[in-house]
C-alpha cells in the first residue's frame, strides 16, 4: 500500500484524481492538503470538503495556505474560465460544508504525517508547490524521511500552457517549486511532456458514468465545463493532467523518464520555467551543480494510462 498525502487545488482534474487516489486498491489516502491556485484558498478547501462529502472520502483535509512563499509576488488572477467560478466547473457547490478541518495549517498536517509514518509517506502535489516548501521550511529534517514526492507541473520539451515556456502550477509559485526540486529528496515531475497528450473524451467519460455509481456521475457532471474549454486542444475531451501523476504512483512502468537536477527560472519573461541539467552531460560550472537528481517524465502509455483511470473510477 502506498501511504499518500494529496496536496491540491480542486479543480476539476483535481477531482478526477482524487477519486482515483480514493478508489485504487494499492493506495491509503491519509491526508488530503489544500492550496490556492484553480481557485482561492476558500474556495479549494470548501470543493475539497464537498468531494470528501459527496465521496464518503475517510481522509482528513487540512486547508493549505493562499499566498505565494515570496509575499512580494503579485497575485494571479484565477482560471475561471479553465474550471469555473466555483472551480468544479459551475455545479452546484454549498457556500459552505457542513464537514470539520483538520485543525493543523496544511504544511504542519505534512511535517507530522511525514515523522509519524517515516519513509512511508508519497506526497502527491498537483498544485502550486508552496505547501510542500513551507513544510521543508519548518523542518528541513522532512526530506530525509519522505517515500517520495510525485509532482504535477512543469515542460522540458515541450511549449508552456500559460506562457510559452511556463507550466500553470509552476508559473504560480516559482520559488516554492524551486525549492521543492532542489531538496534533498526524490521528486518525481510529472509535466506537460506527458499530460498534454494523455486525454479523456466527452464520450469515454460518459460511458464510464452511465456504467459507474453516483461518484462518477458527479465526476462527468463537474468535468463539462473543463472539457468545453479544452476545445481548442482536444477533439471534445480533456487533458488530464493530475491523474497522470497519481497513476505514476501505482503505475510508473506506464512512464519513461530521465534523470537530473532541475531548476525553477524565478522572475523575468521566462518565469516559471523548468530547465533539466540531464544526467551525463558536462556544462560548465553552473547553478545545477550539487543539487539533487531527480526523475522527469518524457514518455507515457497514455491509453494505458487512461484505461487505468477508468478502470479504478469504477471500482465502488
Amino acid at each position: 500500500m502506498h501511504k499518500v498525502i494529496y496536496d491540491t487545488d480542486p479543480g476539476v482534474d483535481d477531482a478526477m484524481a482524487l477519486l482515483f487516489l480514493h478508489r485504487h486498491p494499492d493506495v491509503d489516502l491519509i491526508g488530503i492538503t489544500t492550496v490556492f491556485g484553480n481557485a482561492s484558498i476558500e474556495a479549494t478547501t470548501r470543493n475539497a470538503l464537498f468531494l470528501k462529502r459527496e465521496w464518503n472520502i475517510p481522509a482528513p483535509v487540512a486547508k493549505g495556505t493562499g499566498t505565494t512563499i515570496d509575499p512580494s509576488r503579485k497575485e494571479i488572477d484565477w482560471p475561471t474560465f479553465v474550471h469555473g467560478d466555483n472551480g468544479l466547473g459551475n455545479i452546484d457547490v454549498p457556500e459552505t460544508v457542513d464537514v470539520p478541518l483538520d485543525p493543523r495549517p496544511a504544511y504542519r498536517f505534512i511535517v507530522d504525517t511525514v515523522r509519524a509514518n517515516p519513509g512511508e509517506v508519497t506526497l502527491v502535489a498537483v498544485g502550486r508547490m508552496t505547501n510542500l516548501a513551507l513544510a521543508l521550511k519548518e523542518d528541513p529534517e522532512i526530506a530525509k524521511l519522505v517515500k517520495a514526492v510525485v509532482i504535477m507541473g512543469g515542460n522540458f520539451y515541450v511549449p508552456g500552457n500559460v506562457s510559452p515556456v511556463a507550466e500553470a502550477n509552476i508559473h504560480g509559485d516559482p520559488e516554492a517549486a524551486d525549492i521543492v526540486l532542489t531538496a534533498p529528496w526524490k521528486v518525481v515531475v510529472i509535466g506537460l511532456d506527458v499530460t498534454a497528450v494523455t486525454t479523456m473524451s466527452r464520450r469515454y467519460l460518459a460511458a464510464a458514468a452511465a456504467e459507474g455509481d453516483r461518484a462518477v456521475k458527479l465526476l462527468n457532471d463537474l468535468s463539462q465545463f473543463y472539457i468545453d474549454f479544452y476545445a481548442h486542444a482536444v477533439d471534445d475531451g480533456m487533458m488530464v493532467h493530475d491523474s497522470c501523476a497519481c497513476v505514476y504512483v501505482v503505475a510508473p512502468e506506464l512512464f519513461s523518464t530521465i534523470t537530473g537536477s532541475v531548476r525553477v527560472v524565478c522572475g523575468g519573461i521566462a518565469d516559471g520555467q523548468t530547465i533539466v541539467k540531464p544526467d551525463g552531460r558536462r556544462f560548465p560550472p553552473g547553478d545545477w551543480d550539487g543539487l539533487p537528481s531527480q526523475i522527469v517524465c518524457t514518455g507515457i502509455e497514455s491509453e494505458k494510462v487512461i484505461g487505468l483511470v477508468r478502470e479504478t473510477l469504477l471500482r465502488a
